[in-house]
């Protein structure tokens, strides 16, 4: 384990799609998604703590779950929660960890990653992230992971890559919006794309260099705080200033474009849980191929069903297939998985007809 790695956790976001467990004020990476007796973010954490030192990983995430990540991280310390004041997209946050890292270490390499993917082999994780890093030690370059495409998937951007490379890390050509479904089969059939899995991995000094040539106003403004950085000023500062941080994200701000970017195709299996169509594929299936999360079921010509309840709660069902069925706390969700896209109107619906408390 090396002094210089550093980790950036991303913990900011709001899940909306795994809506009625996750909602605004306790978001599923907070969560036990997997039932696994771990949350989302407890997994994270401990994957990355493998390779990079405790007091080195810092967690992203907003002003409100704050106490939620030092209950379920008790190693953390309150130095090393990175809150944003703002939602301001993923540019701000990465620019404004990136500063706070090359002031504690200017040798530092670090990677940033989300905090709810699941990642099965994480020996080969780890692996992947160290080959990255032993690269951005050496060069004035981006990393990122790459995940093989299984299938032509409209809901990830792809990262195109040269072919003229055989083994490793490969020169990324662009990186390519969400597309459609032709136009995924295209790429697949090309065999230089792979899915953006949203990990990567720089030096502190290459990653600022890039905010300072490719967004200098950003720079600027975090720049500015130099002294203030992990300092009792610190607060402060970011209080004032971040809410005027322009709203990018860093595929937009900085890796569209560079011409340094590397990709390393990932060994390990990836998900990045963005569904609840998505946690069914990955769980264990019973006899009638429900996914169980916490339920005791008892099925009758039922099959194919998502089901999540409190511990051990009874769940009896009859003549359903391929549905959502959620029941957490005041809500209760049966819903066909072919339409789970479709759970953030709803989310809007029982917002408009209840009120923000159930959302």
């Amino acid at each position: 384990m090396k002094n210089n790695y550093y980790a950036v956790l991303m913990a900011g976001g709001v899940g909306s799609r795994f809506w009625p467990v996750s909602t605004s004020s306790n978001p599923k990476q907070f969560h036990d998604m997997l039932g696994s007796g771990q949350t989302l973010i407890q997994k994270t954490f401990k994957r990355l703590s493998v390779f990079v030192p405790t007091e080195n990983i810092l967690i992203l995430t907003n002003e409100r779950y704050n106490d939620l990540v030092l209950e379920q991280l008790p190693e953390v310390k309150q130095d090393q929660v990175v809150l944003e004041p703002a939602m301001r997209n993923t540019a701000p946050c990465i620019l404004y960890a990136a500063l706070k890292i090359q002031k504690m270490n200017p040798d530092a390499v670090m990677i940033v990653a989300p905090s709810d993917h699941w990642i099965e082999d994480e020996a080969a994780f780890a692996k992947d992230v160290t080959t990255c890093f032993d690269k951005c030690e050496k060069e004035d370059v981006l990393c990122t992971l790459g995940i093989k495409p299984t299938f032509p998937n409209t809901g990830f951007g792809y990262i195109e890559y040269e072919k003229d490379t055989i083994e490793g890390l490969k020169k990324v050509r662009q990186f390519r919006e969400k597309p459609d479904y032709e136009t995924a089969k295209e790429f697949l059939a090309q065999g230089n794309f792979l899915w953006n899995a949203g990990i990567f991995m720089w030096s502190v000094n290459t990653i600022v260099n890039a905010f300072e040539k490719y967004q200098p106003s950003q720079y600027a403004l975090f720049e500015s705080g130099i002294n203030a950085y992990n300092t009792s000023k610190e607060s402060a500062f970011i209080e004032e200033n971040y809410p005027q941080a322009e709203n990018i994200s860093i595929d937009y701000a900085i890796l569209e474009n560079s011409k340094s970017i590397y990709v390393l195709p990932a060994t390990f299996d990836w998900n990045d849980l963005g569904t609840w169509g998505s946690l069914y594929d990955k769980l264990d299936k019973d006899g009638n191929n429900h996914a169980v999360v916490n339920a005791k079921v008892i099925s009758d010509d039922a099959s194919g069903n998502m089901i999540r309840s409190p511990k051990d709660k009874i769940v009896v069902i009859d003549g359903i297939k391929d549905y959502i069925i959620v029941d957490n706390d005041d809500v209760l969700l049966i819903y066909p998985k072919a339409k789970e896209q479709d759970i953030k109107k709803v989310l809007n619906k029982v917002k408009e007809a209840y009120g923000d408390s159930y959302t």
